[in-house]
């Protein structure tokens, strides 16, 4: 500090530079009551330590090992963002991690989010934390920490972007995966909500970019009675997590595969043995109509529309052929729409697709 001559000059502060801690405290306050909802028994204190803690019961296991998995949920925030729609985005995202989480028959225990954005609005951030406790008490884990950051000048004030880490723990010797996978074994599939959270940078360019003009508000018929097409593009990613561990209880699984960005084959092969291969029928399903639109309007070939989204399956489970009709029971009792879609056999040549959807009606 100079001495001599005192001049008056603008106090540069912290808030000038654009970041808002007391927005920031507010939003951390109004997440509170969302995220105690998440508690599980494990959780040892609360939300505004430097580090969540949660306490393994490692009584209850005779080896167990933890699982992780991290995500975030891409450019479906923008849709988000467009429509002022804040509450569901964060179900896609505890959706993205702990259903990775539960492939290899992990229960996800808790999760840590992570918001940044271009300026601190609490009840918007608030909606977001909402979702995210929601998406968790779905999937029975606990939101136990986070980090909200205010990036002025980065991004741009109503803009934000969101991400998750998850850890679980299964058995050393209850891992499923490639390994427990047989030929004769069959693929069940779980229907997909909507196109989840993969893919969105194909279906903007779709139907807002090179001139195609289509507005979030319009009423699409094929979607329900005065669906938009906003609604059905937020439709939240289904989390599977709970239904996946009951299923492994229930019934002799021995992989699942969870379908997001890769489309159904880029991610059922990452489920057998490179010696193994999947026979898939298209004819066993009806694609969600949103993807039908998509194609339509954006003119997306066959080829790309499959390496690119789910196609109406957003969990595939391998089981054993004598549990089929155990599963497929397993799963209708908890009102998830679930069938057969192909089999392992012999050979090396990866997942194939065959035959044609069947069309709506």
């Amino acid at each position: 500090m100079s001495s001599g001559t005192t001049t008056h000059q603008q106090t540069v502060s912290y808030a000038s530079s654009g970041v808002d801690i007391a927005a920031g405290d507010k939003a951390v306050e109004a997440l509170k009551p969302s995220i105690r909802k998440t508690t599980r028994p494990e959780v040892v204190g609360g939300i505004g330590g430097f580090a969540g803690l949660f306490a393994l019961d490692t009584e209850k296991y005779k080896k167990p090992l933890l699982a992780s998995s991290t995500d975030g949920v891409g450019t479906k925030l923008v849709v988000a963002q467009r429509l002022g729609i804040h509450d569901t985005v964060g179900i896609d995202l505890v959706a993205m991690v702990v259903d990775d989480l539960v492939v290899c028959g992990a229960e996800p225990l808790f999760l840590l989010d992570y918001i940044a954005t271009g300026q601190v609005v609490p009840e918007k951030i608030a909606d977001i934390g909402a979702g995210i406790a929601d998406g968790c008490r779905y999937a029975g884990c606990s939101l136990i920490g986070g980090e909200i950051a205010e990036h002025p000048g980065v991004m741009k004030a109503d803009d934000y972007d969101i991400s998750a880490t998850g850890v679980g723990v299964v058995e050393a010797d209850a891992v499923l995966g490639p390994e427990r996978v047989k030929p004769g074994d069959v693929a069940i599939a779980m229907r997909a909500s909507g196109i989840h959270s993969n893919g969105f940078s194909l279906v903007r360019h779709a139907l807002f970019g090179s001139g195609a003009g289509t507005e979030l508000d319009t009423v699409v018929p094929e979607f329900g009675t005065q669906r938009t097409l906003g609604e059905e593009l937020l439709t939240p990613t289904h989390i599977y997590a709970k239904l996946c561990l009951e299923l492994s209880k229930e019934c002799d699984v021995h992989a699942f595969a969870h379908i997001t960005g890769g489309g159904i084959a880029g991610n059922l092969v990452r489920s057998v043995p490179e010696s193994l291969s999947v026979r898939v029928d298209r004819s066993t399903w009806t694609p969600n109509p949103v993807f039908d639109y998509v194609q339509r309007t954006g003119g997306i070939s066959d080829e790309e529309m499959e390496r690119t989204f789910n196609m109406g399956i957003g969990m595939v489970a391998i089981v054993a052929p004598d549990q089929v009709d155990r599963s497929l029971a397993v799963l209708t009792a908890r009102h998830v729409e679930a069938w057969t879609i192909g089999e392992v056999t012999e050979g090396d040549d990866g997942v194939k697709l065959t035959g044609s959807y069947r069309t709506a009606g």
